[in-house]
């Protein structure tokens, strides 16, 4: 979930400092450095005339398409450079929009631009997720390439990378805040809890919230199915395990 408080960007004129001209005029130095071809002047013009009566949602969405018209227009190239901006990994739980925010319009231009470049652009989800989030990039690829895609999921929540582990929960929650459902898994949800399954005993509290929204989420859309799956492992003497079932049952009785 978007901890938008973490920047208080949630207010008109930090939406305006934070996702108009001055992150155009961030990303585009951070861009020039990697690709001398970088049209900078367009970005800016474009974000800078375009952004002023958008919302938060729409400025990314503009980035991002300012991004698709300056860079090269093979994704493969464009991806290749972005990821040479993505610096360092966030080490810690917290600071993905606090510090890494300026990321948000390459996680959208993935989503938006990437969906026929598959490994490519899980890729670059990794990256971006260790650093800001690639709960909403994913989404599609969860819609367009379930099995291929869950099964990656899969793979992240048995990862050492915590980034990755609490990934594999949030971007598969259905109903994610800041996004559209997500039906894929519903009706039939055991693919998603074989990956719960494997982070009930996560000790990383920015994982265990996410498996725990991901229940709460669940106990929404297809209750009888989420109990059976909650029942069946309240009797674990793992605290990690007891921790996040409470919190995902804390506004309902069971």
């Amino acid at each position: 979930m978007m901890k938008m408080g973490e920047k208080n960007m949630s207010d008109d004129k930090s939406i305006t400092k934070w996702f108009g001209e001055n992150l155009a005029r961030l990303l585009a130095e951070k861009i020039n450095k990697a690709y001398k071809g970088f049209d900078s002047e367009q970005y800016i013009q474009t974000i800078k005339q375009g952004s002023s009566n958008l919302g938060y949602t729409k400025r990314v969405e503009l980035h991002a398409e300012a991004l698709r018209k300056c860079l090269p227009q093979s994704y493969a190239k464009a991806i290749h450079i972005l990821m040479k901006i993505v610096g360092e990994e966030n080490p810690q739980e917290t600071g993905m929009f606090k510090h890494f925010y300026w990321l948000m319009p390459v996680g959208k231009f993935v989503e938006m631009y990437g969906l026929e470049d598959f490994e490519i652009s899980i890729q670059a989800i990794e990256e971006i997720t260790k650093r800001n989030t690639g709960e909403y990039a994913i989404r599609p690829y969860i819609r367009k390439y379930p099995k291929k895609t869950i099964k990656i999921m899969q793979s992240w929540s048995k990862s050492n990378n915590f980034h990755l582990r609490r990934l594999a929960s949030e971007g598969a929650r259905p109903k994610l805040p800041w996004s559209t459902k997500l039906d894929t898994f519903i009706d039939k949800p055991e693919p998603v809890f074989k990956i719960l399954e494997n982070l009930l005993q996560d000790e990383v509290v920015f994982v265990k919230k996410s498996v725990a929204n991901n229940l709460t989420d669940y106990l929404k859309v297809n209750k009888e199915v989420t109990l059976e799956f909650i029942k069946k492992h309240q009797k674990s003497n793992n605290v990690h395990t007891q921790w996040i079932l409470k919190y995902a049952t804390r506004k309902i009785n069971i």
